[in-house]
């Protein structure tokens, strides 16, 4: 069991990890599910083939820019918010990235996407439980895990670089964008009511339950709004604390999205039902055609692959995840004893072992979706206990250090971004 273990998280290790080319332009460090751009999504959010082409474009730099200033608005210039989000998400994500010689972050998703940008953790959060639930397309949910932990434990960003998110904007250049300018273009909206309505033509009491429907998504998006933090979290403990809120945010959604959802579904005949599911039909054999583009990858997410990886394969995997925690970094940096030094034993593998229970391989979408709500909840559920559980692990470890020894240990991401 183990070896099948080490052979699928080898599989995507080598799609993941730095390249020499890019180690060369300066990518060090970093967790095991970053650096590195595997496959473009495109159609599976449009918004993740934006990041990409923002950190690439000056146009699409100067959208965000153009958001901080108000003179701009009312020329039209922003005609296209789907771009200016995408815009502003890729500008605030990789304004901690010191590398100056490639727009690139370590703490990036595999499909291009951030986990983090600055410090708000799960940008999209109400736009990928939409995409779960109603699309049954939960590709960019299930790329949550271990690397965002990783970024919460390890942040690149400094704290100068993290008060530039809350300070005014003093000049029509400037190049981060405000917190609350995160916090608002993250989620564009609520359930897709028309595409929903063109499909299964709803009589007058089944239109009633999807007004209701889209009223409870909006105000599902409403309570994950609400935990965009006021301001950056200024430490480890406090970035896993606000990765807590988030996800219990999106709990709640769940739970306040099934009672209509659940009625919707119901007033509906089985010919409606199997249109709305089409939707979904749509999604995934769109997103299948791409993803059959990255063979490795879907080979190494295939229930039955095997591989049949050896002892040195073994041997290969647990020198890559050495290279990747800076366990001995961080015992040099802080001068640990002997019992803080296992303490940190613990704290590493308790959050290695995150890689195991959240999966970055996307779970065979249910039929329905009040069945992919629960899966989705399921899920948000398992996240919500792996991060609490490396919470944990960091309190037991900082429990005895010195202030001087905690600074210490917050230098370690923004050294591993230089």
């Amino acid at each position: 069991m183990r070896l099948a273990l080490a052979a699928a998280a080898l599989a995507s290790l080598a799609l993941l990890l730095p390249t020499t080319a890019e180690a060369q332009f300066g990518i060090r460090g970093g967790p095991l599910g970053v650096a590195r751009f595997a496959v473009g999504h495109v159609l599976s959010m449009s918004r993740l083939h934006h990041s990409r082409m923002a950190v690439r474009s000056g146009r699409y730099r100067a959208a965000a820019l153009r958001s901080q200033d108000p003179r701009g608005a009312g020329r039209g210039q922003l005609s296209n918010p789907t771009i200016l989000r995408a815009a502003l998400t890729a500008q605030a994500a990789l304004s901690g990235w010191h590398g100056g010689r490639r727009s690139q972050g370590w703490w990036r998703h595999p499909d291009g996407s951030y986990g983090w940008v600055g410090p708000v953790f799960w940008p999209f959060a109400h736009d990928d439980l939409t995409n779960a639930i109603i699309l049954g397309d939960a590709t960019s949910l299930s790329l949550y895990g271990y690397g965002d932990i990783y970024a919460a434990i390890f942040a690149p960003y400094a704290a100068r670089e993290l008060a530039a998110y809350t300070a005014p904007p003093a000049r029509r250049g400037r190049r981060v964008p405000t917190l609350d300018a995160v916090c608002d273009a993250s989620d564009s909206g609520g359930l897709p009511v028309d595409r929903i309505a063109a499909a299964v033509q709803p009589n007058e009491v089944q239109r009633t339950a999807l007004d209701d429907l889209a009223a409870a998504w909006l105000a599902a998006r409403d309570t994950i709004r609400t935990t965009c933090p006021a301001q950056p979290p200024a430490n480890a403990a406090e970035r896993l604390g606000l990765m807590q809120t988030r996800v219990e945010a999106m709990i709640k959604a769940t739970d306040a999205l099934a009672p209509p959802l659940a009625k919707f579904e119901a007033l509906l005949d089985d010919g409606q039902k199997a249109k709305l599911e089409s939707l979904s039909h749509e999604r995934r054999a769109a997103l299948a055609a791409i993803q059959r583009k990255d063979a490795q990858a879907a080979r190494a997410c295939e229930p039955d692959h095997d591989p049949r990886f050896d002892v040195q394969a073994q041997r290969q995997y647990e020198q890559l995840v050495q290279q990747q925690w800076p366990a001995a970094e961080i015992a040099s940096t802080l001068g640990l004893d002997e019992v803080a030094r296992a303490r940190l034993d613990v704290l590493q593998d308790t959050t290695l072992r995150t890689m195991q229970t959240l999966s970055a391989c996307p779970t065979k979408p249910a039929a329905t979706p009040q069945a992919r709500l629960a899966t989705v909840k399921a899920r948000l559920e398992t996240m919500q206990q792996a991060v609490k559980g490396v919470a944990d692990a960091l309190d037991d470890f900082e429990a005895d250090l010195s202030d001087e020894q905690k600074a210490g240990f917050e230098t370690i991401g923004p050294k591993r971004g230089a």
